[in-house]
């Protein structure tokens, strides 16, 4: 689902890579775990998993929807704002006669560099959702139009749109603190998504 975002601590010495390469260089594990995770409670087995699956989502992409419309980042980044999904996961659970679910696990405060992080996450995440757009259109019987809006692919295609989105990610002039920060936002974002994979599925 997170595709390419592979995220595990390390202290290698990766001045000299791009942001989008030295995040994907230090995300290795946790990134498997969560596909793993996700993937182990089935989500397009059944309405009501989906339905879960979908209030997992609505939580995440409320926490980056702030991200997207920074308006400093969208100077940085062309059309950034119009790629936020949280709308759509709303629109998603409306289509399903349901809605966000309420829980105990407080939301992250986030800031500084942390936020290009999590950003970079939740991007990825949308070209590792190929398959399972597949899987709820092919399960469920969900798509573009009812159900699924958020899993539907970028007009430009996901391999060309996540090519463009790293371009001008990779722009962006950062501190090595910075560059830190960035790395321990995309490592907290996988983090507190399998603490509400496991909260929203009640899992022990």
């Amino acid at each position: 689902m997170f595709n390419h975002t592979n995220c595990d601590e390390k202290n290698e010495n990766l001045d000299n890579l791009t942001l989008a390469k030295f995040l994907k260089y230090n995300c290795q594990t946790t990134h498997d775990s969560v596909d793993n995770l996700v993937m182990s409670v089935k989500p397009f087995d059944t309405p009501e998993n989906y339905i879960r699956f979908l209030q997992l989502q609505a939580i995440f992409h409320k926490i980056v929807d702030d991200i997207y419309k920074n308006p400093n980042l969208n100077q940085k980044i062309e059309g950034l704002s119009e790629l936020a999904r949280y709308d759509s996961v709303i629109q998603d659970l409306q289509d399903l006669n349901t809605s966000e679910k309420a829980i105990k696990t407080p939301l992250p405060q986030l800031s500084g560099a942390e936020i290009l992080g999590w950003l970079y996450c939740a991007e990825g995440s949308n070209v590792g959702a190929a398959f399972l757009f597949k899987d709820a259109q092919n399960k469920l019987g969900l798509g573009a139009e009812y159900g699924a809006r958020h899993l539907a692919p970028h007009a430009d295609g996901r391999g060309k749109h996540w090519r463009d989105f790293v371009a001008q990610l990779n722009t962006l002039s950062l501190t090595e603190e910075e560059r830190t920060a960035a790395l321990k936002g995309a490592l907290d974002a996988f983090a507190f998504y399998k603490i509400i994979v496991r909260e929203i599925f009640e899992l022990k």
